[in-house]
């Protein structure tokens, strides 16, 4: 087996199989946009809510520890 042919391999894993939603859905974008970009909105959707989520843990711990100093002078080389 040559380089050649395991790159080759590679390439048609990938092209001929685990693209083919993705070939599907861009066939899909010209009769329907919002239908083309499902994976797209899903995918923001995901991260908005994890983003929410991660907000409210770094709330809930600022909370808990308050050992924060959020004073003007908290380091020593701003005064």
């Amino acid at each position: 087996m040559t380089w050649t042919g395991f790159f080759e391999g590679i390439e048609t894993i990938f092209v001929d199989y685990a693209f083919l939603p993705y070939d599907a859905l861009r066939e899909l974008e010209p009769s329907n946009w919002f239908g083309a970009n499902t994976v797209s909105w899903i995918f923001m959707i995901i991260c908005a809510i994890a983003m929410v989520y991660w907000i409210g843990q770094l709330k809930k711990y600022d909370a808990i520890e308050g050992s924060d100093d959020k004073s003007i002078k908290a380091h020593e080389y701003l005064g």
